[in-house]
């Protein structure tokens, strides 16, 4: 459920379903024509049932007061040619809405598709996946729905009601108004039902999407499910969910239950008054029974236009509630893609070209970076604070006052305690989350000076919690790619994370590796999420404790073939293992949110007891300062 709203949220009272429904005219108005001419063919269809009375009383008061059967034939051959008429309109009608509207369906959801990839990392971690799936599926089809159906009948029955009314008045006025009579009653009958359904049927897509999102979990974490036993604890939790969706959906029929008792009954009772009074007025001679018989058949062809009031307004509370939810993700505001503001210093180089890195020793000892490297080069924390945006306003931040420089062809590694920060650091770099004082720059850009496509084809990240999609693997390790590589690419970074098993797969890197590629180890995930960071050579690198998942064999060649990759870019590397750190030439270690200490390995090991501890893995906690 998101952090923002709670399923048991009500529209505000000033909400107006209206104003929420004109939101879809964007969408709407390319396919405008096909829907105006449809409202016009259904208006014909209903104008046609209205003349069907008109033609029984030509019938009674003519053929069938004379006796004519051939008249009485020929009648009822014209009320056959307006029903086939009427039948052929409004399926012509359904052929015209049918394509255009899919149209639309497909644009909406292809632009929320679109605007959930560009906003923010923070607001995916406010919001459940389901409550976004359920806005992406069972709202869009509510508003499809209602662009077929409700739209345009909420129009053809109004013009159908007052052409009937019309009619009815100038058959007989009398009978007319008492037809009549309900209206008020009615309308303030329909004002109460919009107010409550409109609650109601917010309540009830919440709590679609709050179920969603509890089958969405249970199938991804079914072996943990599984492993512990939990079932019947799931199994609760749904049927808890689906009990209380339930007593909604129930809640919203006895609504609508009674708002089609009340549209029913008032005309059946003023139809009963107009049929006394006109028996009464034709036995007087007043009124002629065929005038009799076609207000009548007016007035029950009527009856559907107005009975389906109650219905039609039921869809478009759901369908305004369904916009204002689609609205809700599309109003959010996405990832800047150029932050104005950042202040670009006069030593940024962003095409400048990035000093090679020396290997004195060949493949084995720690690289160096260029001697006389600019100060701006490279990767440069200035001053950088980190609040995440849900903190409590007197909470520490949780990153404070970080002042840290990657010089051109090193590699750091960062090393804390777990909860120290060192993941939102890393997070920082491709602007996964934005700072909250202080500035990054890559090369002296400021990295919020910078395209973020600009800044993620330089910056290739890999995390701890290896991510693969639904496609072969292949598809999987070419996302860090340029459009246009291909096998020889692949090849190379699957040989540096020393991931050939994928070779050896059913059908090799064809493979399809499944949802979040459960169908691999944990290691075989992390090694094709590396080969995925290295694969188009980028020019920074920031790794997430990559090899954490690895043994100790696969771990050592895969370091031996990092080597090579590390030696070519600059790096930021989160270690836990020594053997991970030995791959960096300095080290920052992170405590509390701040960089404690800089320097190489061995430095630190002789310099900083908490860095000691931390590698060494001893109890003695009273020497971590």
């Amino acid at each position: 459920m998101p952090a923002d709203h709670a399923p048991e949220a009500a529209p505000p009272k000033d909400r107006s379903a209206v104003r929420s429904l004109l939101r879809l005219w964007p969408y709407v108005r390319p396919v405008r024509a096909r829907l105006s001419v449809a409202a016009v063919v259904a208006v014909l269809a209903s104008c046609i049932a209205l003349v069907i009375p008109l033609a029984l009383k030509w019938i009674v008061d003519g053929p069938v007061a004379d006796g004519d059967p051939d008249g009485v034939w020929l009648g009822a051959l014209f009320l056959l040619v307006l029903g086939i008429g009427e039948a052929l309109l409004f399926g012509f009608r359904r052929w015209l809405v049918a394509r255009p509207l899919a149209g639309v369906e497909a644009a909406m959801r292809a632009d929320l598709f679109q605007h959930l990839q560009r906003l923010p990392v923070a607001f995916h971690d406010r919001w459940a996946s389901g409550q976004l799936l359920s806005r992406g599926t069972t709202d869009l089809m509510l508003l499809r729905m209602f662009l077929a159906f409700p739209l345009t009948f909420l129009l053809v029955n109004g013009v159908t009601i007052l052409v009937g009314v019309i009619i009815l008045l100038a058959q007989e006025w009398t009978l007319g108004l008492v037809i009549l009579g309900p209206v008020i009653p009615l309308m303030v009958v329909c004002s109460i039902f919009e107010q409550k359904y409109a609650h109601a049927a917010r309540r009830a897509q919440d709590q679609v999407g709050d179920l969603t999102t509890v089958v969405e979990e249970s199938v991804l974490g079914v072996r943990i499910i599984k492993g512990f036993g939990r079932h019947r604890a799931q199994a609760r939790a749904f049927r808890d969910l689906s009990h209380t969706l339930r007593g909604t959906e129930l809640h919203k029929a006895r609504l609508l239950a009674g708002i089609w008792a009340a549209i029913v009954l008032l005309p059946e009772l003023a139809v009963g008054a107009a049929l006394v009074l006109g028996t009464v007025q034709v036995a007087d001679g007043e009124l002629s029974a065929g005038t009799l018989v076609a207000f009548l058949s007016t007035a029950l062809a009527l009856r559907w236009p107005v009975e389906s009031i109650g219905f039609l307004l039921a869809m478009s509370q759901e369908a305004a509630t369904a916009t204002d939810r689609y609205f809700e993700v599309l109003d959010a505001e996405p990832e800047s893609a150029v932050r104005p503001e950042a202040v670009r210093p006069e030593a940024a180089r962003p095409e400048a070209a990035r000093p090679e890195a020396v290997r004195p020793d060949g493949d084995a000892g720690p690289r160096k970076p260029v001697p006389g490297a600019p100060d701006a080069a490279g990767l440069r924390f200035h001053g950088v604070r980190f609040r995440y945006p849900d903190a409590p306003a007197d909470a520490a931040p949780a990153l404070d006052r970080i002042d840290l420089h990657i010089r051109p062809g090193e590699t750091m590694a960062l090393v804390g305690a777990t909860g120290s920060g060192k993941t939102t650091l890393t997070a920082l770099v491709p602007r996964l989350h934005e700072v909250t004082e202080g500035r990054i720059t890559l090369d002296g850009q400021d990295i919020t000076a910078m395209p973020r496509a600009r800044l993620r084809h330089l910056v290739a990240v890999a995390f701890e919690e290896p991510t693969l999609f639904s496609a072969t693997v292949g598809e999987n390790v070419l996302m860090g790619a340029d459009e246009g590589a291909g096998d020889v690419e692949l090849r190379r970074a699957l040989d540096v994370a020393q991931a050939d098993f994928a070779h050896a797969l059913p059908h090799g890197t064809a493979t399809q590796v499944g949802e979040q590629g459960l169908s691999l180890s944990g290691g075989q995930r992390q090694r094709l999420a590396l080969a995925r960071a290295v694969v188009g050579r980028p020019r920074f690198l920031v790794l997430d404790d990559p090899l954490s998942a690895l043994d100790v064999h696969t771990e050592a060649l895969v370091e031996a073939a990092l080597r090579k990759v590390l030696a070519d870019t600059t790096a930021l590397v989160v270690a836990h293992r020594p053997s991970t750190v030995l791959l960096a030439d300095r080290v920052a270690l992170l405590s509390g949110g701040r960089i404690a200490a800089v320097g190489t390995h061995q430095e630190l090991l002789r310099t900083d007891a908490e860095y000691a501890w931390l590698m060494s893995g001893a109890p003695a906690q009273e020497e971590v300062r």
